[in-house]
């Protein structure tokens, strides 16, 4: 029988989160969650679909090494384990894969190198996504792993957006130019989106909001993504749970000169004690609404600077694309927040783009429009799947020679 089954490993600094999948119908037979590795509270929470069990282990889990032999005692437990042979390749999702990868890559020595090289400039990330692609090469050596870049989907980008207005020579001597990320999960639900609207994905103009922790925003043209909100880093672009956005680059020198801050204290502060975080001391949406709804103002001043930059960002890819023919909310807080969506569209009718207040408080796991029939711009909410993007594209990469 020919292999089908992908399973898609996502490794963080301290975490590990997995999912099995069989490419015949795209069915999801396990996944679950390895966190806090190398304490000694570490908890692995692992699910198989066919059954509807639920398992955990509580204790120390050293490494990632350690962290994936769990895993795969949990799938060998539900008789779908890692040496069976229907498993066809391993998906890894890679944070950055710079210029140089542009689409899923049968990982060797040499793809190691490269992601490897690329450290400097996602220092927090693919050091982590390295040691879970070593771990899995080693306990199956013989398996095809590939590896799914999120900055791949925006390597579409014209010089004219992934530039920096700084001396070129100098940008390309450090690799500074705009990257950006969460490509995975643009890339999924752009095409869902030409979907829903009964389209291909080539007629179709949408703008993409990703909205969870993290938050960026991508123009995607005829199913190419020409603009984005992330930059060098996920720093740039939208307020997110505790990172700032976009600021003035003095705003740094300024701290470092008269605030007397340390780089990695400026570090710190953009990054994870920034955004709605900092703005009110919560990253929680649904914490920020509750706090909105007793009339806490803090709370409703960090809710305004969020909705105006996420304003900002729709209008100014409304002009980067020209014709707009959707816009869609996904990820943690544009999937279930409804009054953040409520807010960004609010005023955007001259532009052809409304939401039905009815439509809107629907709460659901499908794909679905939350904008009256009238409306010229459909407004969308879709779910993403990251991890479903990952196997399919590795699936497509390595069943073409299975």
């Amino acid at each position: 029988m020919t292999a089908t089954r992908v399973l898609v490993l996502n490794s963080g600094s301290s975490s590990l989160k997995y999912q099995l999948l069989d490419m015949r119908d795209a069915s999801r037979l396990a996944l679950g969650l390895v966190e806090r590795i190398g304490e000694q509270t570490s908890r692995l929470k692992h699910t198989c679909v066919r059954t509807g069990e639920t398992r955990e282990q509580n204790g120390p889990i050293a490494d990632h090494d350690a962290a994936l032999k769990a895993v795969a005692e949990e799938l060998a437990r539900d008789g779908i384990g890692l040496d069976s042979p229907d498993l066809l390749a391993i998906g890894h999702r890679v944070v950055h894969g710079g210029m140089f990868f542009t689409e899923p890559t049968v990982i060797d020595d040499s793809v190691i190198t490269e992601i490897e090289r690329l450290i400097p400039v996602a220092p927090l990330h693919n050091p982590a996504n390295l040691t879970g692609i070593r771990t899995a090469r080693a306990l199956r050596p013989d398996l095809p792993q590939v590896a799914v870049f999120d900055t791949a989907f925006h390597t579409t980008m014209p010089e004219s957006s992934a530039r920096y207005a700084i001396d070129p020579r100098l940008a390309d001597r450090y690799r500074v130019r705009r990257y950006g990320f969460h490509g995975t999960s643009h890339a999924y639900v752009s095409r869902e989106t030409a979907r829903l609207l009964g389209k291909d994905p080539a007629e179709v103009n949408v703008i993409v909001l990703h909205l969870g922790n993290g938050a960026s925003a991508s123009a995607v043209e005829r199913g190419r993504c020409v603009d984005t909100s992330m930059g060098l880093t996920p720093l740039e672009g939208l307020v997110m749970g505790t990172r700032s956005g976009d600021l003035d680059p003095a705003v740094i020198f300024h701290l470092a000169r008269v605030g007397g801050m340390s780089m990695d204290e400026i570090d710190t502060l953009l990054n994870k004690r920034s955004g709605l975080f900092g703005l009110c001391g919560d990253n929680d949406m649904r914490e920020i609404r509750r706090r909105i709804d007793e009339g806490d103002q803090e709370a409703a001043l960090a809710f305004d600077i969020y909705i105006h930059r996420l304003k900002k960002y729709i209008g100014a890819y409304y002009a980067v694309l020209g014709k707009v023919d959707a816009i869609v909310f996904t990820a943690g807080v544009g999937e279930n927040a409804a009054p953040v969506r409520q807010a960004a569209i609010a005023g955007l009718e001259g532009l052809g783009a409304a939401v039905d207040p009815e439509l809107n408080s629907v709460r659901g796991d499908e794909a679905r429009l939350i904008s009256p029939a009238s409306a010229r711009v459909a407004v969308a909410v879709v779910p993403t799947d990251e991890e479903l993007e990952i196997a399919t594209q590795t699936y497509a990469l390595v069943g073409k020679s299975n």
